[in-house]
């Protein structure tokens, strides 16, 4: 039953659902900004975002998928049971953050899903410190680049046009924010779209269906990356409220800022391999240009609701992982 095709198949649709849910509970990431500026409607920034997020394979390679694949746990002791588990563990924290409208880590509810299940099976001697270190390591940084690049993006916007009204800025940025946005979607769905591949292709690595040396077959990669759009464009609107509004009021140059700060810091952790939080490193760029106006400017006990969303995101993911793998493995 473990390696028959049929159940095989039915993971790789868990692991699609999942994909789905990460777009549709990141899609706030793509779009809260310009749709809080209103630059566009949600319709129109949700097709914007989606359209970016599928084209996404054109532009990165998938190293992300390499690490999520084989750098989190040891790739011989995952089996369909731990994937299940680790499918199961991050889909539903995903699933309670968003109804809680907190934007809280995909990628890490990921991780912390195959670490909930490895342990269980394997114990700690299952687990790559390596790629789990660099991933936590990511999980400080990201935001702080986030913040520190908006922040140096935002001082030099505001100086360059320093001597334009208010109205002549907004007309710029209304349209630099849309190339933005289209920047930010693509570090998104590079680097999140690769996290399920990686997951399929353990799976089919383990259950024998993949020849030869570890890779990622071309239809994981278009399947992933049109699940991860599909839910973008069917959207998450509760945190959009949340990073578009209750962290800091944006105007477009603000949301220009702040996107193109949060897609280079994606850009950056996607050539290095690290399955890094979009959430964590748009929520950075965010507060770093609202931080740039005045400090009261960022409302900080919303932001301090986020980081412990954060923070609880991989035990959470990893104890209902260990749960349904304990369950699982009874049944099956």
């Amino acid at each position: 039953m473990d390696n028959s095709i049929f159940f095989v198949g039915f993971i790789i649709l868990l692991a699609l659902f999942f994909d789905f849910l990460n777009g549709f509970h990141d899609a706030a990431n793509s779009i809260a900004t310009i749709v809080s500026t209103r630059v566009l409607t949600p319709r129109q920034a949700v097709t914007w975002a989606a359209f970016f997020n599928f084209i996404a394979f054109l532009f990165f390679g998938l190293h992300v998928a390499s690490t999520i694949g084989k750098g989190i746990v040891d790739i011989n002791i995952v089996d369909s049971r731990v994937i299940v588990g680790a499918l199961v563990g991050a889909s539903a924290w995903n699933l309670i953050t968003w109804y809680l409208g907190l934007p809280s880590s995909s990628s890490h509810a990921l991780m912390g899903g195959l670490i909930g299940s490895a342990l269980v099976k394997s114990g700690p001697n299952a687990l790559v410190y390596s790629g789990i270190n660099k991933t936590l390591a990511f999980m400080v940084i990201s935001p702080m680049l986030g913040m520190i690049m908006a922040i140096f993006i935002a001082v030099l916007v505001y100086n360059i046009f320093a001597k334009k009204t208010p109205s002549k800025i907004d007309f710029i940025f209304r349209k630099g924010q849309i190339l933005s946005a289209a920047l930010y979607s693509l570090g998104h769905g590079g680097n999140d779209a690769q996290k399920t591949m990686g997951i399929i292709a353990s799976l089919l690595f383990t259950s024998g269906y993949l020849r030869g040396e570890f890779h990622i077959p071309l239809w994981v990669v278009l399947s992933c990356h049109f699940a991860i759009a599909l839910g973008t464009f069917l959207g998450g609107w509760r945190i959009v409220k949340t990073l578009g509004h209750k962290i800091s009021k944006l105007k477009p140059v603000d949301g220009f800022c702040a996107e193109t700060a949060a897609s280079s810091s994606l850009y950056l952790a996607t050539y290095m391999g690290v399955p890094v939080s979009t959430t964590h490193t748009i929520t950075g760029a965010i507060l770093g240009v609202g931080s740039i106006k005045r400090i009261s400017a960022v409302k900080w006990g919303i932001a301090t609701q986020i980081v412990w969303a954060w923070i609880l995101t991989i035990p959470a993911s990893a104890a209902i992982s260990a749960i349904t793998y304990s369950i699982t493995n009874i049944i099956f």
